[in-house]
C-alpha cells in the first residue's frame, strides 16, 4: 500500500510545467508546484520545523542591473572600481547565484526565499529594491509574482527571510512593511509558537506567508516573525569538505523547539577565487562542479525535530535540488508506516 501511495505521489509532483519539445525533463521543467498539498495526510499535522524544505540562496538574483549604481552592500573600494563599466560586467557575474525567476523556482518546488534589500541612492520615491552587490528588481514586482502563484496554489506555504537591509532608516522599513501587507493581505501568518504551525492549522487559517524580519521593526507587526525563529549558520568556505562538516555540526547544535533551522549548503568565494575565476564567474567558477557533490550529502539527511529542515542551494535548477529535498520527507513517511505495524 505504502508503494501504491508513492506512485500517486510521483503523478502528482511530476509533471512538467512547460513542455520540451525534445520530450525529455530537465531539473528546471520537472514540477513541483503542489508538493505540500501531495504530501501525504499524517504529514499534515507535523510541524513544518520537521519537514525537508528546499530553498535559494540570493532568491532574487536571477536578474541584476549593471547598469544601475553599485549596491550600499559593497565597500568604497569596490564602488570606485565600479565606474568602469567592465567591472560591473564581472561583478554581475559574480552576484547572480539564480537562474529562474521566483515563479519558476516556486514551480521547481523552492519554498524559502533568502532576501536582501536596499534603498536606491537618489530614488526620492522610497522604492526598496532586492540587492546582491547590484540592484535587483524592486521588491514590490517580487512579492506580486509570488502572490499570484500563492493564490493559484492555496496548499502551497512559503517562508520570506528578509535578512539583509542596506540604507534604509524608520520610513523605508514602513514602506517595505506595507508592500508586504498590499502584496499578502490575508495570506500572511501572525507570528506564534512553531511548534503549533502545521500545514493542517495554516490551511484552516488561509494562512500561506511566513515572514521573518531581522530587524527590531519586527515588534510593531504581529505578522513579521523576529530574525532569532529562523537561524541560518554559514560556513563561508569554498571547500565542501569544510562546507559539510559545518552543516553536521549546526546541525548536531540544532535547538529541539521554538525555531526553524536553514542548512546553506552553499560555497562562498573568497578574494583570490574571484581573481582565478574572473571571467567565469560564481556558477562556472564555484558552483558547478561542486553541486553533484553537495547534493549527495543532502541524500543522506533525514528531517525531523534534531535532522534537517530547511535547506538552501546556489543554482537550484542546476542538479535536481529541489525535488532531492521533498523527497526526504519520504523518510517521515516511512518512519510513521514502521509504527504502525
Amino acid at each position: 500500500m505504502l508503494a501504491v501511495r508513492k506512485a500517486r505521489r510521483k503523478l502528482r509532483m511530476g509533471t512538467i510545467c512547460s513542455p520540451n519539445p525534445s520530450g525529455t525533463k530537465t531539473s528546471s521543467e520537472v514540477c513541483n508546484a503542489d508538493w505540500m498539498a501531495s504530501l501525504p495526510p499524517h504529514l499534515h499535522n507535523l510541524p513544518l520545523s520537521n519537514l525537508a524544505i528546499p530553498g535559494s540562496h540570493d532568491s532574487f538574483s536571477y536578474w541584476v542591473d549593471e547598469k544601475s549604481p553599485v549596491g550600499p552592500d559593497q565597500t568604497q573600494a569596490i564602488k570606485r572600481l565600479a565606474r568602469i563599466s567592465l567591472v560591473k560586467k564581472l561583478m554581475k557575474k559574480w552576484s547572480v547565484t539564480q537562474n529562474l525567476t521566483f515563479r519558476e523556482q516556486l514551480e521547481a518546488g523552492i519554498r524559502y526565499f533568502d532576501l536582501r534589500v536596499s534603498s536606491k541612492p537618489g530614488d526620492a520615491d522610497q522604492e526598496i529594491y532586492f540587492i546582491h552587490g547590484l540592484f535587483g528588481i524592486k521588491v514590490w514586482d517580487g512579492l506580486m509574482e509570488i502572490d499570484s502563484f500563492l493564490t493559484q496554489h492555496p496548499q502551497e506555504i512559503i517562508f520570506l527571510d528578509f535578512n539583509h537591509f542596506y540604507a534604509m532608516d524608520e520610513t523605508h522599513h514602513k514602506c517595505l512593511v506595507l508592500r508586504i501587507q498590499e502584496a499578502f493581505g490575508n495570506k500572511l501568518c501572525p507570528a506564534c509558537s512553531v511548534e503549533s504551525l502545521t500545514l493542517r492549522t495554516l490551511w484552516e487559517k488561509n494562512c500561506q506567508v511566513l515572514t521573518f524580519y531581522h530587524c527590531p521593526f519586527y515588534k510593531q507587526y504581529p505578522f513579521l516573525w523576529p530574525g532569532k525563529k529562523i537561524p541560518a549558520p554559514w560556513a563561508n568556505t569554498t571547500s565542501v569538505r569544510k562546507l559539510i562538516l559545518f552543516l553536521e555540526t549546526t546541525l548536531s547544535e540544532r535547538a529541539p523547539r521554538g525555531s526553524f533551522h536553514v542548512s546553506q549548503a552553499i560555497l562562498t568565494p573568497r578574494v583570490k577565487t574571484i581573481a582565478r575565476g574572473l571571467v567565469g564567474g560564481l556558477k562556472n567558477t564555484l558552483v558547478h562542479r561542486n553541486l553533484p557533490a553537495i547534493l549527495d550529502w543532502v541524500k543522506t539527511q533525514k528531517p525531523g525535530a534534531m535532522g534537517v529542515n530547511i535547506i538552501t542551494s546556489d543554482f537550484v535548477d542546476l542538479v535536481d535540488f529541489a525535488a532531492t529535498v521533498i523527497k526526504l520527507n519520504d523518510l517521515l513517511q516511512e518512519d510513521t508506516a514502521l509504527a504502525k505495524c
